[in-house]
């Protein structure tokens, strides 16, 4: 007894009673877990140490930060006959057709917020005048570049958006920031709350997208969108003779997701149709008795599996740049053993020592697959955008360092939407790509979400302009308010993580402190989640909060062992012998461009990585093992 209540002196008064309600050996593992978060010290671990915590932590999260939204009310088919990705998201889950389907609930990573603070308290307008607006650009240095930060949008475009009410909500700026603001005041539509017909959650929110990793983003959420792409001729997507995407008769984008678009969104759009169209190519060249429909199903697969290995391999590897991280995400894909002995023996040694990919079968933990409403809210960002896209010249010749003159600064304004369409015909897609390639994006802190968001057309869902400008800075807040996202210290202790209790626990960063008492006095409990994601103290390497890093630690697992086209059907069988091959083949962003633009990377890339700054220097050498490595 004495030993017990010992231990349960020693964990945080506000996480016993998590505690308590946990088995025996998950006790242990979240002791172990507290003691190295309460002395900081799980990133500072060599590697090896700091993956068993990243291990426990995400086993821990995998058994109280899962919770299924609605019903299960799909029905059991044939997998067999549906041995391809489907145009809504159906068909995907072993046993349920409607599991991460196109209008489904997103689930939640923890319950609803308890708070009793209102929706307008403070006033999300004051919010985003205070805290969140550009004083001054923030760039993140080397670390990520424009082409990382169009990857956000690529992504999140794959994977969900809330389905909208009828009803509009007005928010007018306090009289006290009202002549700072863009906006005096802004209207846009509630989110659509329904009943899930569960007991313990008993509303919820649809997801509009696809939430599979299943290149939706190109593809579209459903029927009507996939014909809307196809060419119906070898498999293939539409994309214009300039390599850019088709536009309708009224300059909107044709392809998989066109809401809310910008120019180096709809470049990555563009590049990864050329990517599915010459995969077609290959396909009838090795398959030549495959009609159209087989070529279409086939090269899906392959460009959807390409895409989550570039997101898991390439980009998260840049955003979380340390060598834990490295190793962790690796492993996630080949395991601990590594791609050459997965290469030559396969995935048959279980999710640690080959990874998730290619599991005899899917694994939910118990709740089934969705997004979900905290995983929405960590995705949040829109400080990484800048003021101005910055062209280089293209036809000069490069120096030593492989920098490049600028050749023309273009603001954001004229990048977005119609008009940013206009703009990328004009510049093209190579040296919008090697441009963006050479820019460093925005930084996830305070004082740097773009001022031009706060005056900002919003598009519906099928690309139109909306007759009412919205302060998305503003929205942001709000929404997570309305969504029941809880705020930044009760998110961080569904978490199991420690909560601050003073702002001196946030930041160290003095003027920081003093807004943040201004706007919510000394009260911790009712700062947002946005601005506590964007104040903490970031970890060495880490371009995001450690706070959203533990809502990625489980997702990006959870998106790839949940998926039968990554586990049961990641195979030669479903793929194609080729298809397999191209996938294995293809590790980062660079062997894609590389495949379509053969010089480009040579010629203007001196960085290891596609979605650092090409200027930058490479990644420098290591001698010792990945694994025997200290911390970085």
């Amino acid at each position: 007894m004495a030993f017990s209540f010992s231990l349960a002196a020693f964990v945080h008064p506000q996480l016993r009673h998590v505690v308590a309600k946990m088995s025996l050996f998950d006790t242990i593992l979240f002791y172990v877990v507290h003691l190295l978060d309460k002395f900081d010290l799980w990133h500072r671990l060599p590697v090896l140490l700091g993956l068993a915590y990243l291990g426990l932590r995400r086993h821990l999260h995998q058994r109280y930060n899962l919770l299924h939204v609605g019903e299960v009310n799909g029905k059991k088919y044939d997998t067999e006959e549906f041995s391809y990705r489907t145009a809504d998201g159906t068909c995907n889950h072993p046993t349920d057709h409607l599991v991460g389907s196109h209008g489904t609930f997103f689930g939640r990573n923890m319950p609803p917020a308890t708070s009793s603070y209102g929706l307008l308290e403070p006033h999300p307008v004051t919010v985003a005048t205070k805290l969140l607006e550009r004083r001054k650009c923030t760039d993140c240095g080397s670390q990520f570049n424009m082409i990382a930060c169009a990857w956000v949008q690529f992504m999140i475009h794959d994977w969900n958006d809330h389905m909208e009410d009828t009803e509009q909500v007005e928010l007018r700026a306090p009289e006290d920031v009202a002549a700072g603001c863009p906006l005096k005041s802004f209207k846009f539509f509630k989110t659509r709350k329904l009943p899930t017909g569960s007991p313990d959650l008993k509303f919820g929110h649809l997801n509009s997208r696809t939430p599979w990793w299943d290149g939706s983003v190109i593809y579209g959420n459903n029927k009507e969108g996939m014909i809307r792409v196809r060419t119906f001729k070898d498999g293939k997507l539409r994309v214009s003779g300039d390599g850019l995407l088709e536009h309708d008769d009224n300059g909107i984008p044709i392809s998989g997701d066109v809401r809310n678009n910008w120019a180096g969104f709809s470049l990555l759009q563009a590049l990864f149709v050329k990517e599915h169209n010459a995969i077609c190519d290959m396909l009838k060249d090795s398959y030549p008795e495959f009609d159209d429909e087989k070529l279409y199903r086939h090269a899906r697969l392959i460009t959807s599996a390409v895409i989550a290995k570039i997101h898991t391999l390439d980009w998260t590897i840049e955003l979380v740049k340390t060598d834990t991280l490295v190793a962790g995400m690796r492993i996630n894909w080949y395991g601990f053993l590594g791609k050459k002995i997965k290469d030559l023996l396969g995935p048959k040694f279980g999710p640690i020592l080959s990874g998730l990919v290619g599991l005899k079968r899917p694994r939910d933990h118990g709740t089934p697959y969705s997004l979900t409403e905290e995983f929405v809210s960590v995705y949040r960002m829109h400080s990484l955008l800048p003021d101005k896209i910055i062209l280089r010249d293209l036809k000069s010749t490069t120096s030593e360092d492989k920098s490049l003159p600028i050749q023309e600064e273009i603001p954001m304004t004229e990048m977005i939407g119609k008009e940013g369409e206009k703009s990328l015909s004009k510049i093209g897609i190579e040296q919008m790509l090697v441009s963006m390639g050479h820019q460093s994006c925005g930084a996830a802190t305070l004082w740097n979400y773009p001022t031009w968001m706060r005056n900002l057309v919003p598009h519906d869902v099928d690309g139109e302009e909306r007759p009412d400008l919205v302060d998305m800075a503003a929205l942001e807040i709000y929404r997570d308010r309305e969504r029941g996202v809880p705020r930044y210290n009760e998110f961080r202790r569904n978490l199991l993580m420690i909560p601050i209790s003073k702002w001196k626990d946030l930041t160290d960063d003095e003027e920081v402190i003093e807004a943040l008492r201004e706007v919510y006095g000394d009260d911790v409990e009712k700062l947002d989640l946005q601005v506590g994601l964007h104040a903490e103290k970031k970890i060495k390497g880490f371009a995001i909060s450690e706070t959203a890093f533990n809502i990625f630690l489980l997702i990006a697992s959870r998106r790839l062992e949940a998926d039968r086209f990554f586990t049961t059907n990641f195979n030669a069988r479903t793929y194609t012998e080729k298809g397999f091959e191209w996938v294995n083949k293809t590790e980062t962003l660079k062997d894609v461009i590389d495949r379509h633009f053969p010089e480009m990377t040579e010629k203007y890339m001196r960085c290891t990585s596609a979605f650092s700054v090409w200027s930058s220097d490479p990644d420098p050498r290591r001698y010792l093992p990945l694994y025997l490595r200290p911390a970085t």
